[in-house]
């Protein structure tokens, strides 16, 4: 039995998950097809399809059932598609200075491994943060977005997103290691 996409829409707003799961079966296949098309990844893809669900669950009581239910999961997407992109543009930047300073064409197999050990140690300081403050930090950080979207998105006040932000950039200069250049180039790329 299939049913309108608004009636789907509307229990969806109401919380019901059979209403969830029929609007994931219509269109994750699209929205995969459609990842696909610019990211190349099936990886990538597929973790982008479950993003896009994963929004629309924590936005569904925000639903509205005359808007084109299309659109809004199409733009999720496309957004999601545009963050996935600025990061791997940021890495690349980062990769790319990296080797112009002569650091990754001539490292030893122990300064990749300690590289690499050093950005899993920030992603686990970054991961050890509160939750509402973590997420603070990637929007503005990694997504690019002003704090005052971020606080829209968060139920937060500015100040208190520019304070999260703050105490996290304190937190990891006050743990990373000086001494590497490594570090203090991801530092600069990523959270300053």
């Amino acid at each position: 039995m299939t049913f309108p996409e608004k009636d789907l829409v509307e229990r969806l707003k109401r919380g019901d998950l059979e209403a969830f799961d029929m609007i994931y079966d219509m269109y994750s296949g699209r929205l995969y097809a459609f990842s696909m098309k610019y990211l190349k990844c099936a990886e990538e893809a597929e973790e982008l399809v479950q993003c896009v669900f994963m929004k629309v669950w924590e936005n569904h009581k925000r639903l509205d059932r005359n808007l084109s239910f299309k659109s809004f999961l199409f733009t999720i997407a496309y957004n999601e598609m545009c963050r996935l992109f600025r990061r791997k543009s940021y890495l690349k930047k980062y990769i790319d200075e990296t080797l112009l300073m002569g650091k990754l064409s001539d490292t030893t197999p122990e300064e990749s491994t300690e590289f690499n050990s050093l950005l899993a140690e920030v992603e686990k300081l970054i991961a050890g943060l509160p939750e509402t403050q973590r997420k603070a930090f990637y929007m503005c950080k990694i997504d690019g977005k002003p704090a005052k979207e971020v606080a829209d998105g968060l139920g937060l006040s500015p100040g208190t997103v520019d304070n999260y932000v703050s105490a996290t950039i304190r937190m990891l200069r006050s743990r990373l290691t000086r001494e590497n250049l490594s570090v203090i180039l991801f530092a600069a790329l990523f959270l300053f």
